[in-house]
């Protein structure tokens, strides 16, 4: 029985090694975050973070990740306020919303390695995760609204240890 460590808590899971992370998240552990989406690991539906890096856990088996930090969008932000929600909040990014949890790891993958992206790169980073409602306009400027809040509260932070 694999032991997953998944936002932050170490979780037994009653699946063979060879189990979608996917079906262990969802089936298993009731976190329905994560989305179904193709199962081919063509859609981003079902992206979560294996040790800070986006996957598509319906491609990555549960014996691959056993040990490793996983996170789900119920891990991103315990409150729901982790400055891409509130982006894509404030953008209305939404519309059926099948993958914006997926969207939303993929970005968040993003802005933990760079702060501040330029407009091709998000971009090029997203490419992959598929929005069949065609929001992507307003995907691309929540990610750019996030990460202009991040880097003023950084700096703010630093300021404030600085005085």
């Amino acid at each position: 029985m694999p032991t997953l460590t998944i936002n932050g808590r170490s979780m037994s899971v009653d699946a063979a090694n060879d189990t979608p992370l996917l079906w262990a998240i969802r089936e298993q552990l009731q976190m329905t975050g994560t989305k179904f989406g193709c199962g081919a690991g063509l859609c981003g539906a079902c992206t979560v973070h294996v040790n800070g890096e986006a996957v598509r856990s319906c491609q990555t088996m549960v014996g691959d990740v056993a040990g490793k930090k996983i996170t789900t969008i119920e891990g991103l932000s315990a409150k729901g306020d982790h400055p891409l929600q509130k982006a894509w909040i404030a953008e209305q990014v939404p519309q059926c919303g099948y993958c914006q949890s997926g969207q939303i790891m993929q970005a968040a993958s993003l802005l933990a390695k760079n702060a501040n992206p330029t407009k091709e790169e998000v971009v090029a980073h997203m490419d992959g995760n598929l929005c069949r409602c065609m929001t992507y306009s307003r995907i691309q400027k929540a990610i750019m609204r996030a990460a202009t809040e991040m880097r003023t509260a950084s700096a703010a932070g630093n300021e404030r240890r600085h005085t």
